[in-house]
């Protein structure tokens, strides 16, 4: 065995998701509009805003136009408060409050975020990153959307609770970097090539009403979505296949894999694309690759 790759359900190297903040009434708009396009958001919700004016939706609407529209929602503070301005202890109950109540509103089980306002690109008040990333591990998040940089590169996260996206909706190679990103031939080339790769999109919904750009999506979607080599999901999705994946257990040799997850992998080794079950254990003839 020489490389092995991770595949996304299906076999397949690609992955697309969306990420869009705050729970703002123009999410009705926008969700629709992913299930036309049969792909999937994560709605970053403000727990303590949800119904309180025309501007939030409320729950109902939530429940109607996400959840039951097969999306995510994920904590993004329960007064939008980034936890690089404020004490360690303000940080906990801000993250702490808004999971308690999604989950009391919506049922289920809430492990994901987007970090509301500066995030973790500003620290004021003796915060730093290592006791965030500490306190969001204790309580539960599995991942953290960030912002600060691009990821035009479309790689997987190395850090969960410092997840960069690709870019943002508005960004001004934004057609381009979805023509890049489809064009993208991950079963060929040198093993670099043969990497997965993801195209995450974020924003807010209110951003098409205020620049009457609603059509920018519709165009972006026409790109990225209906791949037959790409899978769509949400934020959580990805994080939970990623991570069953290197739970894979493997021989000195790599010729024989266990699977202890409840998920069916996919990987490619040695140019060949393979599926392993749930609790099931398999074996591969050891050949030689150049590739």
């Amino acid at each position: 065995m020489k490389y092995r790759y991770l595949r996304f359900p299906g076999g397949l190297p690609k992955a697309v998701t969306f990420s869009y903040d705050d729970g703002c009434r123009w999410d009705k708009d926008l969700a629709p509009i992913f299930n036309q396009y049969g792909v999937k958001g994560t709605f970053n919700i403000n727990s303590s805003c949800v119904g309180a004016s025309d501007w939030y939706l409320n729950k109902e609407e939530i429940k109607e136009y996400i959840v039951d529209g097969g999306h995510e929602i994920a904590v993004h503070g329960d007064k939008h408060i980034a936890p690089g301005v404020v004490r360690p202890i303000d940080g906990i109950k801000e993250y702490l409050n808004c999971r308690l109540k999604l989950e009391e509103m919506f049922g289920g089980i809430i492990r994901g975020m987007a970090y509301p306002n500066s995030g973790i690109k500003r620290m004021e008040n003796g915060a730093n990153y290592e006791n965030i990333r500490e306190y969001m591990k204790n309580l539960d998040i599995v991942y953290g959307r960030s912002l600060g940089g691009e990821n035009d590169a479309f790689e997987l996260p190395t850090d969960w609770l410092n997840w960069v996206p690709t870019m943002h909706h508005d960004h001004a190679y934004s057609l381009q970097w979805a023509q890049k990103f489809v064009e993208l031939k991950c079963e060929e080339g040198y093993h670099t090539n043969r990497q997965p790769r993801l195209f995450y999109v974020w924003g807010h919904s209110y951003e098409f009403n205020q620049r009457n750009n609603w059509e920018h999506m519709h165009d972006l979607l026409k790109i990225l979505a209906n791949r037959e080599d790409t899978w769509y999901a949400t934020n959580i999705e990805i994080y939970e296949y990623v991570e069953a994946y290197n739970h894979l257990v493997f021989s000195a040799d790599s010729t024989v894999i266990h699977n202890p997850t409840a998920t069916k992998i996919w990987f490619m080794q040695d140019g060949g694309i393979y599926s392993i079950n749930p609790g099931e254990t398999i074996k591969i003839d050891a050949k030689e690759s150049t590739t």
